[in-house]
């Protein structure tokens, strides 16, 4: 079969990256080890979004060019950015004082963009008949009526890949009728790692 597979980048960092050793992952090689054999991987696709220095990790945005370099070494793969928006509102307090504010006003970071864009492409890569079945690494049930689209309306598979903790697989994606489901287990990540150094055409 031929296939694409749909990375929801911050969901796999958050889910299964952040915090480890396994962060230089090589996204075409754990991909390889979700297919069969005689599966075709057409086209990956990675979204995520630029992030911006913080005072407690400076060197932040860095890495992640770093890491965005190294997968577009791949070439079937490519990067689709969303955005970060951040705000200052005003939200209530869990437990206020009896006496004092009820109120505190946040510094808000949401990205922006990401789910919209993983969704937008996967629903045109299956109208234009682009794959025989579609991966998606994510736990993001707001990609549940996109990927209930790609199989009931267009009659295409999608199998679905959990990065988060099996405690907390989205209950709304896991009602989907799924080609089938996996979990993103600790001893695939660290057999998918980018050697220590790689090579683009990138000119500093």
């Amino acid at each position: 079969m031929r296939v694409n597979c749909y990375i929801d980048g911050f969901n796999l960092y958050y889910g299964c990256l952040k915090g480890t050793a396994y962060k230089w992952l090589d996204i075409a090689a754990l991909c390889g080890k979700l297919v069969r054999r005689d599966d075709e991987i057409n086209r990956i696709r990675y979204f995520t979004a630029r992030i911006t220095a913080r005072g407690d990790d400076p060197d932040g945005p860095t890495r992640q060019d770093a890491y965005l370099r190294a997968l577009e070494t791949i070439p079937h793969l490519s990067v689709h950015l969303g955005h970060f928006q951040k705000t200052q509102p005003r939200m209530a307090l869990a437990y206020p004082p009896p006496a004092g504010p009820r109120t505190v006003q946040v510094i808000k970071t949401e990205e922006k963009g990401s789910d919209v864009n993983l969704a937008s492409h996967l629903l045109l890569d299956a109208f234009q008949r682009d794959f025989e079945l579609a991966i998606v690494i994510t736990n993001d049930s707001d990609l549940k009526e996109p990927i209930r689209m790609v199989i009931e309306e267009l009659g295409i598979p999608v199998g679905l890949v959990n990065p988060q903790k099996p405690q907390f697989r989205s209950r709304d994606l896991g009602r989907l009728s799924l080609h089938f489901t996996k979990q993103i287990k600790e001893n695939a990540l660290k057999a998918c790692q980018f050697p220590p150094m790689l090579r683009d055409d990138l000119v500093l």
